[in-house]
């Protein structure tokens, strides 16, 4: 391996965080240090400012939140980096934990007056279950803050992560002057953040004297317990997920950024290996693979277009080549895969393991798509999950039916709902985590099909994916609940429960059939 090595240079990583801990605000920021953007947008932006380039849907500009994943990718030092913007709000956590599929690291983004934050330690643990190592980066410490020993402890006793602070800040909330560099024992002030002062340690005069004389010795005797008592960094223990280098700053106002974006250049892991149901696909194999974690219709409403976004997991993707979809067994020309930056693309010439591509299609791949250049492979699916709110989608003008169906099922292929078609032939329903979700449907239906719809609360509480062994016994199931049954994206069969009561009845009386929760994308039909 040289440092020249495609593979090595790259870095896929995603932003995780509770709503409003400023993770929209870091994407920003940590593109306008790659260079790729010259101007950064405001999540709240005025009128005479350009909006936040990663949050680039309707909703997501009025309410300043992200509501879909966002895939940018661009370059800084010696690095390509692969960055996946994540929704922060719980009700559009199956998306974020499809992204979490498709990433090697993480940063994990907390607010410095809130701490941990419930949606926050919801999103380390899909990170432990994968076994992502974290980069934390404490925000907002131009505002009023907690102690920073209690965050750190707070990290170390909620999430069970041993925590190695980086950089220590120098003052909080108005006095915030700058950071201490432990590693290079440097300090970074706030006033020219790009220049990395040296100093002789912690002792060193200088430092103290950036903040107001009252707070000089009580500034002094924290640093000195933060250099000398706290871990050190240890980077195997990093990579293995027990350890999470910590970074304090301000993205507002793009401070602690550079060295946020320099760590995850330094410590971040490569691309990994990728489990399939078969074998392990190592990143550095010469046949292309790759998996299928998001798909996005009408990013570009002129041209009412379908992205596939795909992660690259070995060999080498060029433009033109043929490649096979497992699912389907046909092959499929990647005539025009795109490199992203938000709404904004790039035609890939070619791509590495670790790159996420966009493969336009009209409904050719689905989410859980595994594509090869030949071998029979599915990598690890990513689970559905059984939605918690059931409504029936109601329109006023009849003759717009089969078109909301339609419509319908393309959310439902991106992920934004799922969608279930009643057995007895009455309309179909929809299912989802949380009602902003439903906000989102509603809109979107309204701009991208003109079809006007509103929802009405459905006798049906929730469902579950059923299935058997025993295909006599699975027929009978069907037959036993005429009006209870339905069918989803793919045709599989589904119960519909008017209560967790009833659904509990049921199980109790039909043991041999299986009632399922989650289910995985690879189980789809063809």
């Amino acid at each position: 391996m040289t440092a020249t090595d495609p593979v090595s240079r790259r870095r896929t990583f995603a932003i995780i965080s509770h709503p409003d801990a400023g993770k929209t605000t870091l994407t920003e920021k940590l593109l306008l240090f790659g260079g790729a953007i010259q101007l950064a947008g405001e999540v709240r932006a005025k009128a005479n400012r350009r909006q936040t380039r990663s949050d680039w849907m309707g909703i997501e500009r009025e309410r300043g939140i992200s509501v879909v994943t966002s895939v940018m990718t661009f370059e800084y030092g010696d690095c390509v980096f692969n960055l996946l913007d994540t929704p922060g709000h719980e009700d559009f956590s199956e998306d974020t934990y499809r992204t979490l599929t498709a990433v090697d690291s993480a940063v994990m983004v907390i607010d410095a007056a809130k701490g941990i934050e419930d949606r926050t330690r919801k999103l380390f643990e899909v990170c432990r279950l994968r076994d992502i190592p974290i980069v934390t980066f404490i925000n907002k410490l131009d505002r009023e803050t907690r102690d920073p020993f209690d965050l750190l402890d707070e990290i170390e006793k909620t999430l069970a992560l041993d925590v190695a602070p980086m950089t220590w800040p120098i003052g909080r909330g108005r006095s915030f002057a700058g950071t201490y560099d432990i590693r290079a024992s440097a300090v970074r002030p706030v006033e020219g953040e790009q220049v990395l002062r040296p100093v002789n340690g912690p002792d060193d005069p200088s430092i103290a004297e950036l903040l107001p004389e009252h707070e000089r010795a009580a500034f002094s005797e924290e640093l000195a317990l933060a250099v000398d008592g706290l871990k050190p960094f240890d980077k195997s223990s990093f990579l293995e997920g027990h350890l999470t280098p910590v970074y304090f700053g301000s993205a507002l106002r793009t401070f602690g950024v550079k060295d946020l974006i320099d760590a995850l250049a330094e410590f971040a892991p490569p691309p990994r290996g990728q489990e399939s149901a078969t074998r392990l696909v190592e990143a550095r194999e010469p046949k292309m693979t790759g998996f299928v974690f998001k798909i996005q219709a009408n990013m570009d409403p002129n041209h009412r277009d379908r992205i596939a976004f795909m992660r690259v997991c070995s060999g080498r993707l060029v433009r033109g080549m043929k490649a096979k979809i497992v699912r389907t067994g046909k092959p499929m020309a990647l005539n025009a895969p795109q490199f992203f930056f938000a709404q904004e693309r790039a035609i890939a010439d070619e791509a590495y393991a670790g790159d996420v591509v966009g493969i336009p299609n009209h409904g050719t791949l689905r989410i859980g798509d595994t594509l090869t250049e030949g071998e029979d492979i599915v990598f690890r699916g990513v689970p559905s999950f059984a939605p918690e709110i059931m409504r029936r989608v109601k329109i006023g003008d009849a003759m717009k039916a089969r078109k909301l169906l339609d419509a319908l099922q393309q959310m439902a292929e991106e992920g934004v709902v799922q969608t279930f078609v009643p057995n007895d032939g009455s309309g179909a329903m929809v299912g989802v985590v949380g009602a902003l979700q439903l906000d989102v449907l509603k809109e979107r239906l309204q701009a991208e099909y003109g079809l006007p719809v509103s929802f009405e609360p459905s006798r049906f509480e929730l469902c579950r994916w059923v299935s058997a062994t025993d295909r006599q016994e699975m027929d009978k199931f069907i037959r036993a609940f005429p009006s209870s049954m339905a069918t989803d994206l793919d045709g599989a069969p589904v119960f519909m429960a008017a209560s967790a009561w009833a659904l509990n009845y049921e199980q109790e009386k039909w043991p041999q059939i299986t009632f399922s929760d989650i289910k995985d994308y690879q189980k789809k039909a063809a």
